[in-house]
């Protein structure tokens, strides 16, 4: 096994160690859970140790940050603006350390880790801006001499749990706009990625101490979500549940925070589809499919999972589809030459062989098997080459969605309505896409008949999600919203207010009552 080249000076950038305690309460770091190693998917090397948090260390967490929500509510919005300001140019400063090691932990290309980070620079700036801008709504009353009004107040402990896939920009979409929101945030990672965690929770530290703030204000817990991740959802101190994750997961937490009433935004699976029609740009579609399928090596919940393909153009679109298949790179995602690393771990792989196990079970016809790559350029065991599968739309493995790079093309012969309800046709409702240059197609795709997904694009790709506007979809995708628009709401509770100026008591709709 070739050791990663860089990992020592990305350690050492970032204030990471040979061993990491995973608890941070923002003024000391502990840890009395089990130690484990993070493993980079690159090649199997121990990357570092980290000492997971315990439930006894989560109690230690808890009182410390109900104490400093009390301090960060009274802070002015826009002065909680100013605090995440400075946390984006912290997060520039370390732009290529922390880029390289989410490639280094994760697997996802070099390309995209910086991406990652820029994505979290992009929503500090956002934020900074939403600080100014916590709008309410003023409204006339009925009664004379009174006025009515709604303002917005903050929540509380905002609970974060994060993705392995995208291991710091979840947080960091979330953290964001809590914080000028004015609450306070509490972070459990994936146990695939504590490393990065880490990282940044180190990061933001340094920003609230320099202004001294109460560094509990962030804090972070590492370890087993089956234990950790119930502490946080069944806590009623814990006002605001943000979970991304897989649906099956969702639909728990979703549960156990109903039963005390809490608040919840789920970010779950998707099961997004490409529509091609005969009026499209086919090389401009094949290029944006491509990337959907593969980036982040199809472990991105916005992948592209289904291209759906009118008949006339079916086989020269599949053709050309395929050559760009044909071209792709795969290997060391710290290379910038290769557009594909390996899957997170070997889990991911066995998942993918039993799903076109599947496919083929059901009937469906492999165009480009996938391949476990192995040698010298392959040191780890989690490089396949991706897979494509030609299929009908009303095969089940076509309306689950294997995390995977697994596309799957499907024909279809009849109009616009019926190829939209073929995508419509599945669980999830995350992202969605046409390709077309014809005005009628893209926009019933657009009206209330067309998508049902909470993300629909136009000659642009299911995957890469700017973050100035809403980010989530509907049905088993979750129904939550993160990141841009007024999605700031959900970390925010409403308040109406109704003020009498008259001197007098004066009831609403008429009543009398002397």
């Amino acid at each position: 096994m070739k050791p990663i080249e860089e990992l020592d000076a990305v350690l050492k950038a970032l204030n990471l160690n040979s061993e990491n305690p995973g608890v941070s309460d923002g003024e000391s770091w502990f840890g009395t859970g089990k130690t484990i190693d993070s493993i980079s998917p690159i090649n199997g090397q121990v990357i570092a140790k980290v000492m997971q948090g315990s439930p006894e260390d989560y109690e230690r967490l808890i009182p410390k940050m109900e104490e400093a929500f009390c301090v960060w509510r009274s802070v002015p919005a826009p002065k909680r603006g100013e605090i995440v300001r400075q946390l984006g140019h912290a997060l520039r400063d370390k732009k290529d350390a922390l880029g390289k090691l989410v490639t280094i932990e994760m697997g996802k290309s070099i390309q995209e880790g910086w991406g990652e980070v820029q994505e979290m620079i992009d929503i500090c700036d956002l934020a900074v801006g939403q600080s100014r801008m916590l709008y309410g709504v003023q409204t006339h009353s009925e009664r004379p001499n009174h006025r009515m009004y709604e303002q917005w107040h903050p929540l509380g402990i905002v609970g974060i749990i994060s993705a392995f896939n995208f291991p710091v920009a979840v947080w960091a979409w979330n953290l964001a706009i809590a914080l000028i929101a004015g609450d306070v945030c509490l972070w459990k990672p994936a146990s695939a990625v504590p490393l990065t965690a880490i990282a940044c929770q180190k990061i933001f530290e340094s920003v609230l101490k320099m202004n001294g703030l109460p560094s509990a204000i962030s804090t972070l817990i590492t370890g087993k979500g089956s234990e950790l991740g119930d502490l946080l959802t069944e806590d009623p101190r814990v006002k605001l549940i943000s979970y991304t994750g897989s649906t099956h997961i969702g639909k728990r937490i979703s549960e156990r925070v109903g039963k005390r009433l809490g608040k919840t935004i789920l970010e779950l699976g998707g099961n997004n589809a490409i529509i091609v029609t005969a009026k499209a740009d086919l090389k401009l579609a094949a290029k944006n499919v491509l990337f959907g399928a593969i980036g982040t090596a199809g472990q991105r919940c916005t992948t592209t999972r289904r291209v759906i393909v009118e008949d006339s153009i079916y086989d020269e679109f599949s053709d050309l589809l395929q050559k760009y298949y044909d071209k792709v790179t795969i290997g060391n995602p710290i290379n910038e030459s290769n557009l594909m690393g390996p899957l997170v771990d070997s889990t991911a792989v066995n998942n993918l062989f039993t799903a076109i196990e599947a496919v083929e079970k059901q009937g469906g016809r492999l165009l480009k098997k996938p391949e476990r790559l192995e040698g010298d350029a392959y040191s780890g065991d989690c490089y396949v080459t991706p897979a494509l599968a030609e299929v009908d739309d009303n095969l089940p493995i076509v309306c689950e969605e294997t995390f995977a790079p697994l596309l799957y093309l499907i024909r279809y012969s009849g109009g616009i309505q019926e190829v939209i309800d073929i995508q419509n046709g599945v669980p999830q409702g995350l992202s969605s896409a046409i390709f077309t240059n014809d005005l009628r197609e893209s926009e019933q795709f657009l009206s209330a008949t067309g998508s049902d997904c909470g993300i629909a694009n136009v000659n642009v790709g299911t995957s890469g999600a700017e973050i100035g506007l809403a980010f989530g979809g509907e049905k088993e995708t979750g129904g939550g919203r993160e990141s841009g628009s007024d999605a700031w709401k959900a970390y925010m509770r409403r308040q109406t207010n109704t003020i009498n100026w008259s001197g007098e008591t004066i009831l609403a709709q008429g009543i009398e009552f002397d």
